[in-house]
């Protein structure tokens, strides 16, 4: 008999059913218990979309993303190459009035030995043989806040120049929140001027101030350089040299270009004896996306052109010889020329088109000819018919609807089997938001339903008595001076406004109407029709932004010339006026995206700067600077979000630290573009040669203008639309005189029966919650009869609601 051998089993794992959980152990179950979901089998398809990719696949594909990173960086370096030759674009800042942008680019080029004479303002190319590139300095002048922002917004790499035994002023820190907000591509920050130590062998006060500075508003900046070190100016020009220059997304949408070169022709186009305008030859590097006679281009702040034509102009080289220069054959080759497809200068629509749909279009009747104001979608008393809902009439009970019809009048017969037939069923519905003032969603619960002209729970023998004249003007004072108290100490009532006792209330507030819901409810158009501007009509409408900004995104990727092409762009028909102007030329040129050059009712996110001590108010002159363009505005503040109705409340202020929408009509600006709102603001004394002129300075402390320019909110471009409707609110407040019950006798609301009988439609409510509709309108003097949901407060004040719609004003192109 063999004997038996032992036979070991290869692993010591036992692998039980999955499905059975009494093998499970304790651990196991805690997991599950606790929420944790088990990834399970890595190779089933969650969707049938979903597709199962082999150990290769997975291979192939980060291998094509690597190519891909490896093309885009090289597109982004291929610019700076020794044979195309673009310069490196660098904006040396000076944040100091003792800081000199001249001799920080001097001691920059020292480290290279380099020693060329460097202008005090302007700019200056420079090549670096060491590291076989070139770079274009731009010096620019200190305490030019517009001059700056141009060069940070071309700028590769920007250098700002501090002073290391000073503290940083109001300027440089309005600088540094400026640029960053716009957007801003690689930066370094520098001291400039020797650094005395102290006996104890430490830094200056100022220096490790700024260092701490920079640490919280800047963390990706490892340490602060000083000019006068010759180790730290060759680290400058090693990172200018040797990065890669960092995008800015609105920028890199767009084809743009740094002016090297600015020439007029010398014969001129004459439209009249005072306006004249002539060709203007701009030379410089494409940049960004290729670059499209079809499109038009913005010229810094002498604005936008049409494109004639662009030609090739390529660096002369220098030959081996002595003397002797190559002269490329391509110099003054046409490369683009437009087409039928060039855009024109046009900013609204053709009135042809508008003429068309105006003569189609059906208008309402005039609000002169209203009997009510205009609640939702309805005017209310508006039939021809009497004022008010139909009186319930007497009729035999258990009479159906459509017997009722073939009564004529009330049954005279007086006993217990007549009944009031009404012909609204149920209870009153009200819709609207929580808060009082905007309305109330869902339906308000009545004991007992009143209507306009429901009889009256008052006895009948009781008489109304208006009060004298004398009497009534000084109960309207007395409790008017105590509600403006009220509203002072807590602001309950920021849009509440006082009718004067003389004043008709429907006439003053014809465009005014009512809302059950200001987030539901629907606002009529129609009744806008009579006060909207001229070019409303007129107005670029887009129906998918996001759709049409990526399409004209992509359109920018074909056709024109490519990057990295110095060339010849001819401008047309550009105002001789310019040439002569006081104002600095412009330093660079920005292709525009297709329509954005038409006017739209635009709209941006905005948020006042925290630093800015008081409130901003609605319709305040502002300096916008979006992307290329900046412009003058009176914008329109309002709520926020997304409603149903598209219906946001005008806000009259807006305060510090909170965020609203900017709404205006002017250029149209594709994508989230980031957005600065500028101020001129009064100087302060010491500033204005010490005279006042009687100005009341608003500046604190700790916010302070540079050159009467303070930077006093940052925002973001939002999509453009006219359907959008900012709707003003104003509330009228009224005293309850008598109350029984639910039903109250108000005053100081309106002065007339007429007005009464106006706004009898619409919603009360009170500062506690209550929510009521006016009953009738009792004497002369404007007093009415109102019923609410529950028992109203002594010390409440009832009020009414009103909407009307504001329009955004114009834009207009900023000139300094």
């Amino acid at each position: 008999m063999l004997p038996t051998q032992h036979h070991h089993r290869h692993t010591t794992k036992v692998t039980n059913k999955p499905y059975k959980s009494r093998h499970a152990t304790k651990n196991a179950l805690r997991d599950i218990s606790k929420g944790k979901v088990e990834i399970g089998d890595k190779t089933s398809r969650k969707t049938r979309h979903q597709q199962i990719m082999s150990k290769f696949d997975r291979k192939n594909q980060a291998k094509q993303k690597r190519q891909n990173e490896r093309h885009a960086l090289h597109e982004q370096t291929t610019i700076f190459s020794p044979k195309i030759g673009a310069p490196r674009i660098v904006a040396v800042v000076p944040l100091h009035p003792t800081a000199s942008a001249a001799a920080a680019i001097a001691r920059i080029n020292e480290s290279c030995k380099i020693h060329e004479e460097i202008p005090a303002v302007g700019s200056i190319c420079i090549k670096i043989p060491a590291h076989r590139t070139s770079v274009r300095y731009m010096a620019l002048p200190p305490k030019d806040l517009f001059a700056t922002l141009d060069a940070c917004r071309v700028a590769d790499f920007v250098i700002f120049v501090l002073s290391a035994q000073e503290m940083l002023d109001d300027f440089g820190d309005l600088v540094l929140t400026a640029a960053k907000a716009q957007g801003i591509s690689h930066f370094m920050m520098a001291t400039q001027g020797s650094l005395v130590m102290d006996s104890q062998n430490r830094k200056p006060a100022a220096t490790e101030t700024v260092q701490m500075f920079m640490k919280q508003r800047f963390p990706e900046q490892d340490r602060l350089r000083c000019l006068d070190v010759s180790r730290d100016c060759a680290t400058i020009m090693q990172w200018i040299c040797s990065k890669s220059p960092k995008g800015v997304s609105w920028r890199d949408n767009r084809s743009w270009m740094f002016i090297e070169g600015l020439e007029w022709s010398e014969v001129g186009i004459a439209h009249n004896e005072t306006d004249s305008s002539a060709e203007v030859k701009v030379t410089g590097t494409v940049r960004g996306r290729n670059l499209s006679s079809n499109r038009l281009v913005h010229l810094g702040d002498w604005g936008d052109y049409q494109i004639d034509r662009i030609t090739a102009a390529p660096i002369e080289k220098v030959g081996r010889e002595k003397d002797s220069m190559e002269i490329d054959s391509s110099q003054g080759k046409i490369l683009d020329n437009p087409t039928n497809d060039q855009e024109d200068l046009a900013e609204l629509a053709p009135e042809e088109i508008t003429m068309e749909e105006a003569e189609t279009q059906v208008y309402s009747i005039a609000p002169s000819e209203r009997k009510g104001v205009l609640l939702d979608d309805h005017h209310y008393f508006d039939e021809d018919k009497e004022d008010g809902p139909e009186v319930p009439r007497r009729l035999p009970r258990g009479t159906s609807e459509y017997q009722s019809a073939w009564y004529l009048g009330d049954i005279s017969d007086s006993g217990s089997d007549m009944e009031d037939v009404d012909d609204i069923a149920g209870g009153v519905s009200i819709d609207g938001s929580t808060h009082p003032a905007e309305g109330r969603d869902g339906p308000v619960d009545y004991d007992q339903p009143m209507t306009e002209a429901g009889p009256s729970e008052y006895p009948q023998s009781e008489v109304f008595l208006d009060p004298s004249p004398d009497e009534e003007e000084e109960q309207i004072a007395a409790y008017r001076a105590q509600r403006r108290k009220e509203a002072e100490d807590n602001l309950d009532f920021p849009d509440e406004i006082e009718l004067h006792p003389n004043v008709l209330a429907r006439e003053r507030l014809a465009r005014y109407r009512g809302l059950k819901s200001l987030r539901t409810s629907h606002w009529e158009t129609e009744e806008d029709r009579f006060y909207e501007p001229e070019e409303w009509p007129r107005l670029l409408e887009i129906g998918n932004y996001k759709a049409a900004k990526n399409r004209f995104i992509k359109e920018a990727l074909v056709n024109g010339v490519k990057p990295g092409t110095r060339v010849h762009v001819y401008l047309r028909n550009v105002p001789v006026t310019l040439q002569n102007s006081e104002a600095s030329p412009p330093v660079s040129l920005f292709s525009l995206l297709r329509h954005e050059r038409k006017h739209a009712a635009v709209n941006y996110n905005i948020t006042l700067n925290s630093a800015y001590p008081t409130e901003l108010k609605s319709k305040d002159e502002l300096i916008l600077q979006c992307g290329p363009r900046r412009c003058i505005i009176n914008p329109l503040f309002s709520q926020a979000g997304d409603t149903p109705n598209d219906v946001h409340k005008f806000e009259r202020f807006l305060h510090s630290g909170r965020s609203a929408i900017a709404s205006f009509v002017g250029p149209l600006t594709w994508g989230p573009t980031p957005a600065l709102f500028f101020k001129r603001m009064a100087l302060p004394p010491s500033v204005n040669d010490g005279t006042d002129n009687g100005v009341t300075h608003s500046t604190a402390s700790s916010f302070s203008p540079s050159d009467g320019i303070a930077l006093v909110a940052t925002g973001t471009s939002l999509a453009p639309s006219t359907s959008r409707v900012i709707a003003k609110r104003i509330i009228l407040t009224g005293h309850p005189y008598k109350i029984h019950k639910k039903l109250v006798t108000v005053r100081y609301m309106f002065f007339n029966p007429d007005d009464v009988q106006w706004f009898k439609a619409l919603q009360l409510w009170t500062k506690r919650g209550r929510v009521g509709h006016i009953k009738e309108s009792l004497g002369t003097h404007g007093y009415f009869k109102a019923t609410f949901d529950a028992k109203v407060n002594p010390m409440d004040a009832v009020a009414i609601s009103l909407y009307k719609r504001v329009w955004p004003r114009r834009a207009r192109l900023f000139t300094q």
